[in-house]
């Protein structure tokens, strides 16, 4: 009979991505997966701890995994696994602890973990060099991440990323192609090239960002290439120019921006100024003026006043964003700015971020209604009900089409219609 493995991951798609290597591998190595609600032999964590809700929310799976299985083989690995290894420590329901680099050897570790001192591994040495894996399938039937780089240098006075993933590097070109060449042999047609900091891709490696989606461009198949959360110190006239070239990328940039206020971006460590932010979107635009420009934005800085948050406010409407990801201050204990002064009151946190969530729905209503009646490209990725398809356009706009026939995983032609339920509704041409 064979046993039986389940995973969770939390956090960002990087280590959705990683969760889906370990599932390769323990496929490979006899085990069966089922889900995490189940009964399992082992169940893997893979834990995010970017936020302190990101900790709270690694210790609730952890221990929810014991309750489904006393008799179980409990793994935590992941970014809070490797920063914070002796709080782990102290949670009793855990047997094993691996550091983000021990995952190579995880099955050869789980098959001797009773002979391990303390039933613990601390393999907590920063990766040097990328590691390479291959997947081969993803969960998702339709759209497959494909990790070409890790690790982040910028020491942003927020983020425990830094230390968590280690040193910037990057996967050569010959790598990423083979494993999107098995993924497009398996039924996928759009890959997004993804990394920690992905625009520094180009800094451990011979190539450019560019030059690897032209690559992987060439693999047949692929319909469709994006890349993920980007700086705005990758935008150049030379690096948008050689992207406008590539038929199948597309024009969907997911630009950093954090604060609309330059006085808490020093304050935040971010490498750009709203005036540079601004130039480079109007970059982007220049060669792709249809282009869904999304980003994120922190609110409840430490020391963010009224004014400044005024400033972000301005600036987000200037620019025009097609959508925004809006998150509150949380502080991360080893990060310079938890020992900040003037931290923000939770209450003024929640007001702020109800005002940005207007301001968010305005601009991603008014980018929807600038796209109506245009005809576009969709992917549909999953059925949503009886008869109705869900599916984005090339620059992100999440669509809905009624259909008799299934089109997942179909590439359609269509025509914009009519906004329905944060969506638009389009019909097959």
């Amino acid at each position: 009979m064979k046993k039986t493995v389940s995973f969770y991951s939390l956090g960002c798609k990087i280590n959705a991505y990683d969760t889906e290597v370990l599932r390769e591998i323990f496929e490979n190595n006899g085990y069966e997966v089922v889900p995490f609600s189940e009964k399992a032999d082992v169940y893997i964590i893979n834990t995010c701890t970017v936020t302190h809700f990101g900790d709270k929310k690694s210790r609730q799976i952890i221990r929810r995994a014991r309750r489904n299985n006393p008799d179980a083989l409990i793994v935590v690995t992941g970014c809070y696994a490797q920063v914070s290894p002796e709080k782990l420590e102290e949670i009793e329901e855990i047997d094993l602890i691996l550091g983000v680099k021990a995952q190579a050897n995880i099955i050869e570790l789980i098959n001797n973990y009773q002979n391990l001192p303390r039933k613990m591994v601390l393999n907590f040495n920063r990766n040097e060099e990328f590691i390479n894996y291959n997947v081969d399938n993803n969960q998702d039937h339709t759209r497959a991440y494909v990790k070409v780089q890790d690790g982040c240098q910028q020491f942003c006075t927020y983020c425990i990323v830094p230390y968590a993933r280690g040193p910037i590097r990057s996967r050569t070109i010959k790598d990423a192609v083979n494993e999107v060449t098995a993924l497009a042999q398996n039924g996928y047609k759009e890959i997004v090239l993804t990394g920690v900091h992905l625009a520094s891709y180009e800094k451990k490696s011979k190539h450019s960002l560019e030059e690897l989606v032209e690559a992987v461009s060439q693999v047949k198949g692929i319909e469709r290439i994006r890349l993920s959360s980007l700086e705005p110190t990758i935008i150049t006239e030379e690096f948008l120019k050689a992207l406008a070239q590539i038929p199948s990328f597309c024009p969907h940039f997911h630009l950093s921006l954090q604060s609309g206020s330059n006085s808490v971006l020093k304050r935040m460590n971010r490498h750009y100024s709203t005036k540079i932010y601004k130039n480079k979107v109007d970059l982007i635009r220049k060669h792709f003026p249809n282009a869904g420009i999304t980003t994120d934005i922190i609110v409840g800085f430490p020391g963010e006043t009224d004014k400044e948050f005024e400033e972000t406010k301005e600036f987000i409407q200037k620019i025009g964003f097609s959508k925004i990801h809006i998150f509150p201050y949380s502080p991360r204990e080893g990060t310079p700015a938890a020992i900040f002064n003037n931290q923000v009151d939770s209450q003024v946190k929640n007001q702020r971020i109800k005002e940005l969530n207007d301001i968010e729905k305005e601009l991603r209503m008014k980018f929807y209604k600038k796209n109506l009646e245009s005809k576009e490209k969709v992917l549909y990725e999953r059925g949503v009900g009886d008869n109705k398809y869900l599916g984005y356009t090339r620059n992100y706009i999440p669509v809905i089409t009624y259909s008799n026939e299934s089109l997942t995983n179909q590439h359609k032609d269509v025509k914009l219609k009519k906004i329905q339920d944060d969506r638009i509704v389009a019909e097959i041409l």
